[in-house]
């Protein structure tokens, strides 16, 4: 077996096991049962998920209530990627799922980094929808038009969504932090007739105006007919923008209403999501109402065991996909915790303290966050009343193993860890995700999320069986939420070349993962970005996991450089505050990767940095590294939320070093 072959084979017992009483009231539980049917395991219910994908999908509409008209046809050319259709026949309307419940129970509780809270009720949401939806259309909002949204995690964001999805008109969102240029890379594709955004934000400590931003994007979009701004920092604020509206005046007219949905066919569009752009102008990807719905209400009600009444929390941005999944908690009437600013200011307990006031029931968050509490030593479990908290979830890059010690060790020892993986591709649904009823072993997500025909191919396209090792991850069967297509992509070339160029009817994702003996799922970064000493591929994910586990690093990014004909592994290491690196630090941590990964993913180079770059979805941004190493341009430096780290890796003697 090579070394990159080798696969992670877990030996130990669980790290958590649920009880009988857990499996038998979960929701997936009972909707086996529904089932009429009976499987020894959860990888047993996903072969046949997989197999019976109509009589799948038409059982989760039912079991979650779809509000809708349903059709006859389940599934029509289901043997075709892409071109397979759900519910051809269907018509629904998202917001009118997300808004079911009416009553003076929470739906949204929300706090800012200043520590006010505010609560909307299910009453409240609704009717503050209605009065929404209702200047939209009268200002000419109708089915096909975009709505833009540049604005915090906060409620009014959720609210003109929804408000726009009532209408049949497409939202796009992206976070205030965005610069003007990162701005018009978005809207300036989709064309928005109105943008909704904020006098500004805090973050860190810091007031952040908006105002300007706005004042500069507003006349490069030439699409746009009006302007509201909603107030955050001041109630009043002051500013001269043509087109601009405060909302209340946006609002005044309305008083709320029954509200009248558009039923629209299950793939009319619904969001439009930006990847990350950090190779280019970011790809515009179309979701629809109908896959983006039920395939949430498959995560939420049997994947994560969401209820009624049940405390949803994920830390998130608008520009990050999390956010359009946190929103879909909704529909299972459950109640949203938002909260907008840094997660460690004033201090790194702050979501903590949040969560627990309000009895959160699951708390997601990035790996990374999850990697500075270790780092810094807080355990809230020490400090925190968790007796509610169900499950915790993690994105956004591998969960390392010694950060599910961690979680088990400082948070909670009864809980559901769930890492969840998958894609703004994919309107965040999960190809890798939790389950109540199976236990979680270390280091792994606990399998593929049902009916999604994940497969690991190896370099001739061939499947690798669970523990045979690494490989490509793909998907072999249409699952709903693949996108309706790119935005300004008519005959489907782009997205046809983004995923289905390797692998003919084959969505090949492009990350390096692999099946464990236990039906797990491990995924090692970027298949891009792997590293390739040698001719043989390894992730870098491997390396991290064995660098951070020093008391002296920070965090790491590893990238391969072309050297001598062949590519050598160099690693940047960001040290804490008075650490230097040393001939001894240096010799340690080479001895770490070499006995906990292997010879090949020892590094050439070991050099200190300051900053690493990375997305504002805060994931590391391997593939820029090495370009900017290799003398490549960087084609959207606007996608970083620290550009100016790049400078830190180029000219760098050290690279020009045996």
């Amino acid at each position: 077996m090579t070394e990159q072959a080798k696969t992670t084979i877990q030996t130990e017992a669980p790290l958590w096991t649920p009880n009988n009483e857990q499996i038998k009231s979960a929701d997936l539980t009972k909707f086996v049962d529904g089932l009429g049917k009976s499987f020894e395991c959860y990888h047993d219910l996903w072969h046949w998920s997989n197999e019976h994908p109509e009589e799948f999908w038409s059982e989760i509409w039912d079991f979650c209530g779809v509000i809708g008209d349903k059709g006859n046809v389940i599934l029509k050319d289901g043997d075709k990627m892409p071109g397979a259709e759900f519910f051809p026949e269907a018509r629904v309307n998202f917001a009118e799922n997300l808004l079911r419940r009416r009553d003076d129970h929470p739906a949204i509780i929300f706090r800012n980094e200043q520590g006010d809270e505010r609560t909307l009720t299910f009453n409240e949401l609704y009717d503050s929808v209605s009065r929404w939806a209702q200047a939209l259309k009268d200002m000419g909002v109708s089915e096909g038009d975009r709505v833009a949204g540049y604005m915090p995690n906060m409620p009014e964001a959720i609210i003109a969504m929804l408000a726009a999805a009532t209408l049949g008109a497409i939202w796009s969102s992206a976070s205030p932090d965005f610069g003007v240029q990162g701005v018009l890379d978005r809207f300036g594709q989709t064309e928005p007739k109105v943008l909704i955004g904020v006098d500004g934000y805090y973050y860190n400590g810091k007031t952040i105006d908006c105002l300007e931003k706005i004042k500069k994007v507003a006349p490069q979009l030439a699409s746009l007919e009006k302007i509201v701004i909603v107030p955050f920092l001041k109630e009043t604020p002051d500013f001269a923008i043509d087109k601009a509206v405060m909302s209340d005046d946006f609002l005044a007219p309305y008083a709320p209403q029954d509200i009248e949905f558009s039923r629209l066919p299950f793939n009319h569009p619904l969001f439009i999501m930006f990847s990350s752009g950090t190779t280019g102008a970011p790809k515009c990807i179309v979701h629809g109402h109908g896959g983006t719905l039920i395939q949430h209400l498959k995560e939420f009600r049997l994947h994560c065991d969401v209820r009624r009444d049940d405390r949803v929390f994920y830390f998130t941005t608008c520009g990050w996909m999390m956010w359009n999944w946190l929103v879909s908690g909704l529909a299972c009437e459950a109640t949203l915790l938002l909260y907008d600013g840094s997660p460690f200011y004033p201090d790194g307990n702050v979501l903590w303290d949040f969560t627990s006031k309000h009895d959160c029931t699951l708390f997601g968050t990035a790996a990374k966050y999850i990697d500075a509490l270790k780092t810094n030593h807080i355990r809230p479990g020490d400090t925190h009343d968790l007796s509610t908290l169900r499950m915790i979830t993690s994105t956004g890059s591998p969960l390392v193993h010694e950060s599910f010690d961690f979680v088990y060790d400082a948070i909670k020892q009864d809980v559901l860890l769930a890492p969840i993986y998958g894609g703004t591709d994919i309107i965040c649904a999960s190809f890798g995700i939790g389950n109540p009823i199976s236990p979680v072993w270390r280091g792994e997500m606990q399998g593929a999320a049902l009916s999604t025909a994940i497969n690991i191919f190896d370099e001739n396209g061939k499947p690798i069986p669970p523990g045979g090792g690494c490989g490509e991850l793909v998907l072999t069967k249409p699952i709903p939420s693949m996108p309706v297509g790119f935005w300004n992509d008519p005959d489907g070339k782009k997205y046809h070349s983004a995923y289905f160029d390797v692998y003919p009817n084959v969505w090949r994702h492009g990350d390096w993962a692999e099946k464990t003996v236990h039906n797990g799922l491990i995924v090692h970064g970027r298949s891009d970005a792997t590293l390739n000493p040698g001719g043989v591929r390894i992730g870098t994910s491997e390396i991290y996991r064995q660098v951070e586990q020093f008391d002296e690093i920070v965090e790491s990014i590893a990238i391969g450089q072309d050297w001598d004909n062949d590519v050598r592994v160099v690693l940047f290491v960001v040290l804490k505050d008075g650490v230097t690196l040393t001939e001894e630090l240096h010799s340690n941590i080479k001895k770490s990767i070499r006995s906990g990964a292997s010879p090949r993913h020892v590094p050439a180079k070991i050099i200190a940095v300051t900053d690493i770059p990375r997305t504002k979805s805060n994931k590391i941004t391997e593939i820029a590294v090495r370009d900017i190493i290799h003398g490549r341009p960087i084609k959207n430096k606007e996608a970083l939320a620290n550009p100016e780290a790049l400078e830190l890796y180029k000219d760098l003697k050290e690279l020009q070093e045996n």
